[in-house]
């Protein structure tokens, strides 16, 4: 199969200072999906928003974007296929790098490397 060149993702704030994508945490790794198909990651959104998450827009971007962002970020990035059943874990974390209020919940001067640093530390 041969890969797509554009994707869906899911982000929060579109278009702000405070844009958030969305990732799942699986183990110490954060990991962004990337819908194959529009209404796939729709539907995934709307099973989010079900879990009291807030309304996530569904943005097509070139894959190469999203795996640059995930490699310069230290997330990974995972295809899901059209038709390929998503669910939401059914627990989300209690503290997110993002909020809905589009206040930051981190100081701005703090680099990536500190923020996934801060993240790593409290899950010990």
């Amino acid at each position: 199969m041969v890969a797509p060149k554009q994707v869906y993702v899911l982000l929060f704030n579109t278009r702000s200072e405070n844009e958030g994508i969305h990732t799942l945490q699986i183990g110490d790794r954060n990991v962004v999906l990337m819908f194959e198909s529009e209404d796939d990651a729709i539907r995934f959104g709307g099973m989010l928003e079900a879990q009291d998450f807030p309304n996530p827009s569904v943005e097509a971007l070139e894959v190469e974007e999203i795996e640059e962002f995930c490699q310069s970020a230290g997330y990974e990035c995972q295809l899901v296929e059209t038709g390929m059943l998503a669910l939401p874990p059914e627990t989300n974390v209690e503290k997110t790098d993002w909020q809905p209020d589009g206040t930051p919940t981190q100081e701005p001067e703090m680099s990536d490397l500190d923020r996934i640093r801060r993240q790593l530390e409290g899950l010990l």
